[in-house]
């Protein structure tokens, strides 16, 4: 299991947009990817589960990956985050 904790710089915190980026890109991947924000966590690759949290600016949250291609998967998914200006990695 791959595991990283990213904090939310977006001023707009993960919106509809920026969570369409991300799912998209979890939904390249063959492992189970979840999104972990305020105790809950959901499948990164449903849309309507990552807007359920409502994640705004300034929020840590962690995203875990399990399968054959997590690695890459979670390399790809922090990526995605640098490259839409939502966050940083913390670890």
């Amino acid at each position: 299991m791959a595991v990283k904790k990213f904090k939310v710089t977006s001023e707009t915190g993960i919106h509809a947009r920026p969570a369409t980026a991300l799912v998209q890109t979890a939904g390249k991947f063959s492992s189970e990817i979840s999104l972990e924000y305020n105790g809950k966590s959901v499948n990164l690759k449903s849309i309507m589960g990552v807007m359920s949290l409502g994640i705004p600016q300034g929020a840590e949250i962690t995203i875990t990956a399990h399968g054959d291609d997590e690695e890459e998967a979670l390399k790809s998914i922090a990526d995605t985050i640098k490259n839409e200006g939502l966050g940083e990695t913390c670890q």
